[in-house]
């Protein structure tokens, strides 16, 4: 079982976030690539997690010229 990210860390920047392991961002222990993956309060803001909450329960349209 996945474990569970943290909505707001104190410092996102030192950790790599592209897997369970957690590994510290200048000790990549699991191959991830050759830079870490930011956490997504670094990539979208403080209010990451509302935003997706919030278009959580919408459906997306068809795509034109297809039926459903």
């Amino acid at each position: 079982m996945a474990k569970k990210i943290p909505l707001h860390p104190k410092h996102p920047e030192r950790i790599c976030w592209g897997c369970d392991k957690y590994c510290a961002a200048d000790a990549l222990n699991c191959g991830n690539g050759s830079d870490r993956t930011q956490h997504p309060v670094e990539l979208w803001g403080e209010d990451w997690f509302e935003w997706e909450q919030a278009t959580a329960g919408t459906t997306p349209a068809p795509a034109a010229g297809t039926s459903e």
